[in-house]
């Protein structure tokens, strides 16, 4: 029996197109709403009398326990199905910001916007949806199935960071905050199309998720792959929490500020897309490490160009043709190694180190803010990692993996 859904006779709520339709929605309303929190921390720690590390270190909670649960997530949904884990991470993550928007003290802000958060966007975004989107498709359109994905994910930083800032606008930051949650509510129904769970057998998978683990922990190209996403996370989330305030302390409106990171959201729609493309036709190594040199490049270029409105959604149109570009090249080249049995735990693992960076980026940009009152350290930290994980993924070795007869 095949491991691909479109092979078998399937009802028609769970054929291929209406798996990546699904699949595609859940990761816009779950990542796009996840994009919109720089939005409101001007807001909260202002009206809290917070200073700025408060909010960013709940952000950066959120994205380390997003990390940490990441394989769990993924390997429950290998497990039980992703549709299970999705719903309850859909219901989870409402609830998050229903309690976020009444949270009143620091630690009350870390547990609900941090910790909850964290774990409802650990079942609800890529590692989960993309290994259930991955069974629908044979292993040569897995990559551009998951440029797809994430091209539409996209959208949701591209429509939802302006919605939300209409919403604060209009109505306050806490009515927005609830008014965002309500939306992550359609996930529970859109999960339905991606029930099912990795089979085992076939030579698409090992024989055990330990077996899986040890495989992994034993191939350099692994390790390697790991270090590089690291430093994606770092950039993402240091920039989606951050450059909504450094744009404000330097005099432009709080609406320049959402089109901006609106604007990353809908060039990244081409750049995701484009990158599931070539990751279908060319070494995806060479393409992760072109793109890290080029984040190296634009960051570089845009702190030492004078800032104006025009300069930053330059910086935003470029930025957005590699944000998310190295999510459907990093997944596809873990399946193309280990394939889609363990999928969802395995490239978990490697979410986990984006996860780790993003918890850097959010928190020392806060961090460094209130010690020197400047972000300029972080944006050339920025640009140093750029260039590290540009070398480091260019030795990976992105072969399928061989395995004896017994474990395969």
């Amino acid at each position: 029996m095949t491991e691909s859904l479109a092979a078998r006779a399937l009802p028609w709520w769970r054929v291929p197109a209406l798996v990546i339709t699904c699949g595609a929605v859940i990761l816009l309303l779950s990542i796009g709403t996840r994009a919109t929190f720089g939005l409101f921390l001007d807001d909260i720690s202002g009206s809290m009398g917070w200073g700025r590390e408060v909010f960013a270190f709940a952000i950066a909670v959120q994205n380390i326990f997003w990390g940490l649960a990441q394989p769990f997530t993924g390997a429950i949904a290998d497990r039980y199905g992703a549709a299970r884990t999705i719903i309850v991470s859909g219901l989870l993550y409402a609830a998050g910001m229903y309690l976020m928007q009444a949270s009143t003290t620091p630690l009350e802000i870390t547990v609900t916007g941090g910790f909850l958060l964290g774990l409802a966007i650990a079942g609800s975004s890529f590692s989960v949806v993309l290994a259930a989107v991955a069974r629908a498709f044979p292993p040569e359109r897995r990559s551009l199935a998951f440029g797809i994905c994430t091209a539409i994910a996209s959208l949701g930083q591209f429509t939802l960071l302006p919605l939300g800032q209409g919403f604060i606008t209009a109505y306050g930051w806490q009515t927005a905050v609830l008014l965002l949650g309500a939306l992550t509510l359609l996930i529970v129904p859109l999960a339905l199309p991606l029930a099912g769970r990795s089979e085992g057998g076939g030579a698409d998978s090992a024989a055990s998720w330990r077996i899986a683990l040890g495989e992994a922990m034993r191939h350099r190209g692994y390790w390697l792959l790991t270090g590089g996403y690291f430093v994606c996370g770092f950039h993402v989330t240091f920039i989606g929490t951050h450059l909504p305030t450094y744009l404000r302390d330097s005099g432009l409106s709080a609406g320049t500020a959402a089109w901006a990171l609106a604007i990353v959201g809908l060039f990244n729609v081409i750049g995701s897309f484009g990158a599931g493309m070539l990751g279908g036709r060319y070494h995806k190594p060479y393409i992760l490490s072109a793109i890290y040199f080029g984040r190296a490049v634009v960051i570089a270029v845009y702190v030492l160009t004078p800032l104006s409105v025009a300069s930053t959604f330059i910086f935003a149109a470029v930025m957005g043709l590699l944000w998310l570009s190295t999510v459907p090249v990093t997944t596809a080249v873990v399946g193309q190694i280990f394939g889609v049995r363990y999928l969802g735990m395995l490239a978990g693992i490697v979410f986990f180190s984006h996860q780790v960076g993003s918890f850097l980026g959010a928190w020392l940009g806060g961090l460094l803010f209130d010690e020197t009152g400047s972000y300029q350290i972080v944006w050339w930290l920025s640009v140093v990692l750029g260039l590290a994980a540009g070398l480091i993924n260019l030795p990976i070795d992105d072969r399928a993996l061989r395995r004896a007869p017994a474990a395969a």
